[in-house]
C-alpha cells in the first residue's frame, strides 16, 4: 500500500535516526503476519466463495487447497512484497522504515470479502526522517514496480501452463491480475498512494510508470475476466 510519514495521522512513534540498515522488529513481524493472513482469508473468501452471501467464486472450480494456495502467494506477492520493497528501498536510502497495520481497515476487509468484493486497506510502510521527494519518489516506485514484475512474471508463467495443457494457468493468471491492478492502482496520484509522491517528483516518470501499469493491469483485466486464459 502507500507510504506514510510525520504528516500523516498514523498512531505509531518513530525514530528519524538513520537506520544501520535493513533491520525489522518484532511489532513489525507480528503486525505484517497478522496483515498478510487476514488477506489471505480475504482473497480466499473472494476467489472461491465468491463471498459467503454472493455464490461462488472464480476459483471455485478447483480444489480448496489449490484455491488457498493461490490466495497465499496473491497475497504474499501483492501485498507483502509491495510492503517490503517501500521497506527495503527506504532502509537502503539511510531511513528508519516499518510495517504498521490499520486493525479497522482490515476488519472492514474481511466484512466486504463476506459480501463478495475486496476492499482492503490493510497498513501502510512507516518511513522516518525522509524529506527529499527523490528519496519518496523511489521508495514509492519500489512498490508498484514489484507488483508490475510479478504480474509479468507469472503472466508469462500462466502462457507456458496453458500452452503444456496444464489447469494451473488459471490460478497464475488470477495472481498476475491481483499484482497488475495492485500496482496500477497504487499509482494513482491521489491522497497518500505512491502516485502522489512519484508525481510530486517528476511528472514524466510518474506518467511512464502509470503508463506501464495501467497496460500490464488492463491486460489482466482483459485476459482474466473475458477470455478466461492468458492472451499471446
Amino acid at each position: 500500500m502507500s507510504l506514510t510519514g510525520p504528516r500523516f495521522d498514523y498512531q505509531y512513534s518513530w525514530s528519524t535516526a538513520r537506520s544501520p540498515g535493513l533491520t525489522t522488529s518484532p511489532q513489525e513481524l507480528l503486525q505484517l503476519s497478522v496483515a498478510y493472513l487476514v488477506l489471505t482469508l480475504d482473497f480466499v473468501l473472494v476467489l472461491y466463495f465468491g463471498g459467503l452471501l454472493n455464490g461462488a467464486g472464480v476459483l471455485s472450480s478447483v480444489p480448496l487447497w489449490l484455491a488457498i494456495a493461490t490466495a497465499a502467494v496473491a497475497s504474499a506477492t501483492a501485498f507483502v512484497a509491495h510492503e517490503m520493497a517501500h521497506k527495503i528501498s527506504a532502509q537502503r536510502h539511510g531511513y528508519w522504515a516499518e510495517f504498521r497495520w490499520a486493525p479497522m481497515w482490515l476488519a472492514i476487509s474481511v466484512f466486504t470479502s463476506f459480501v463478495g468484493f475486496l476492499f482492503a486497506a490493510p497498513g501502510a510502510t512507516v518511513v522516518g526522517g525522509m524529506g527529499n521527494p527523490r528519496d519518496w519518489a523511489r521508495t514509492s516506485l519500489a512498490g508498484p514496480l514489484t507488483n508490475l514484475g510479478f504480474a509479468a512474471i507469472f503472466y508469462v508463467g500462466s502462457i507456458g501452463a496453458f500452452v503444456a495443457g496444464s489447469f494451473l494457468f488459471y490460478p497464475l493468471l488470477v495472481i498476475a491480475f491481483f499484482n497488475g491492478w495492485f500496482g496500477a492502482f497504487n499509482l494513482v496520484p491521489i491522497g497518500p498512494l505512491d502516485g502522489a509522491k512519484v508525481l510530486h517528483w517528476n511528472t514524466s516518470t510518474w506518467a511512464g510508470a502509470f503508463v506501464v501499469a495501467a497496460a500490464v493491469a488492463g491486460l489482466c483485466y482483459v485476459s482474466l475476466l473475458f477470455y478466461a486464459r492468458p492472451l499471446f
